[in-house]
């Protein structure tokens, strides 16, 4: 007996990924009239509901964070939205642009279509063809986790995107890796919870939260940052220490080192149940501290030019005395001795695209393009780090890169 395979679904263009980024571009191609339809594997924005811990609210104010056509319904615009309104936002952003977004849909595999230019996406569902493909799947793809401490130890081990709450962790102590956003609001919890925590410390960004009645999201904007086309040198991998936990505060090495947190510099090597550290925690203290300070200066600049009448902030200026773990770090740690029953690698994420068939990657993976655009014709990424600046990634900054590629889809 024969079997005939079913025919391909055709589509002008497919969105894959279904969270701010697809949902974004879906907006600018209905405003053009360009046909399309996305398709996400899980549901709308399943990385705000699954792949974050239960109290993570966002890191800038509502806002700011979000898209220019809705606004959150119920929160004060300077407060911070849980993670659970983030979602019931995109899910109602969704309903408002009438959104063609198919669910419980995986792209198995995408390359170039057999019959001629465009497209075939290979999906749990069947096979789609499109003229042009937008893999609008973010940033945030494979949890990053270094081979250092081997599983052999028995300590339980997790990425940050595993972490739900202290309950979920083994009695003991606990040591959180990596300083950004997501490392330094973690260990913040577990020491709110009673945990004993080690931090180990990296090179960062510790911008203010508020300086002189602003949010450092509105100073980013008016002074520019936002728009950066490109990452400083040597600065790729930095990553943003802030926080939109509790009402928002500046984080601060030196507060959380008072309060009870052991700072470590980066983690280096791993032998006979010791973790050894690079000897680089007050520079990467300091690094921050400079970082910090000259966002002040340059918004006291901006200030003066511009003749604003903003309060002036004093307090910002005041740095508390170092703690004895920055001014004589620990340079190595016996995990058994210190009691440190689990281990939380806050240490980002890498791209994964070994499902896409396509000749637009360089040598090491990363997508090659301009502005979303890649070399392959009809073939888009979009929320991106970097993409065609630095407010790319963020709600706000996605919106405004789809508004450009659909633009460049309509014009094809």
């Amino acid at each position: 007996m024969t079997v005939r395979s079913m025919p391909a679904e055709k589509t002008e263009t497919l969105i894959i990924g279904g969270g701010q980024a697809g949902l974004a571009m879906s907006e600018h191609l209905s405003k053009r009239g360009v046909a399309h339809l996305i398709i996400e594997r899980h549901r709308i924005a399943e990385r705000w509901r699954s792949a974050r811990w239960d109290s993570l609210v966002a890191n800038g104010p509502a806002w700011h964070d979000r898209f220019p056509g809705m606004t959150f319904s119920g929160i004060d615009p300077d407060s911070f939205a849980t993670k659970d309104q983030i979602v019931d936002y995109f899910v109602a952003y969704a309903h408002q642009i009438a959104a063609p977004i198919r669910c419980g849909v995986e792209v198995k595999s995408l390359q170039t279509s057999p019959q001629g230019p465009g497209f075939r996406a290979e999906t749990s569902h069947g096979c789609i063809e499109a003229t042009n493909v937008v893999l609008a799947t973010g940033p945030f793809q494979l949890p990053l986790v270094p081979s250092v401490i081997p599983a052999a130890t028995g300590i339980a081990q997790l990425h940050s995107a595993a972490y739900r709450n202290p309950s979920q962790l083994r009695e003991g102590a606990v040591l959180v890796i990596g300083a950004g956003s997501s490392g330094v609001q973690i260990a913040d919890e577990l020491l709110r919870a009673g945990r004993r925590v080690y931090l180990s410390v990296g090179p960062h960004n510790r911008p203010p939260r508020r300086y002189r009645g602003r949010d450092f999201v509105w100073w980013l904007g008016v002074l520019g940052e936002w728009d950066a086309k490109a990452v400083a040198p040597n600065r790729e991998h930095i990553t943003i220490a802030v926080s939109g936990a509790k009402g928002g505060h500046t984080v601060d090495f030196r507060d959380l080192a008072a309060r009870g947190i052991t700072l470590v510099g980066r983690a280096e090597t791993f032998k006979d149940g010791v973790l050894h550290f690079l000897p680089d925690l007050q520079g990467n203290i300091a690094q921050g501290d400079a970082d910090y300070r000259a966002v002040l200066a340059a918004a006291d600049d901006y200030v003066a030019q511009k003749g604003l009448e903003l309060p002036e902030d004093p307090e910002a200026h005041r740095f508390p005395v170092d703690p004895e773990c920055i001014t004589d770090p620990l340079t190595q740690l016996n995990l058994a001795d210190a009691g440190i029953t689990s281990i939380i690698w806050a240490t980002g994420y890498t791209l994964d695209f070994g499902w896409v068939k396509v000749s637009a990657f360089d040598g090491k993976g990363r997508p090659v393009h301009q502005r979303g655009v890649s070399e392959v014709p009809g073939l888009y990424f979009l929320g991106l780090s970097w993409l065609s600046r630095r407010a790319s990634p963020f709600i706000w900054g996605v919106w405004h890169d789809a508004e450009y590629l659909a633009g460049h889809i309509a014009a094809r």
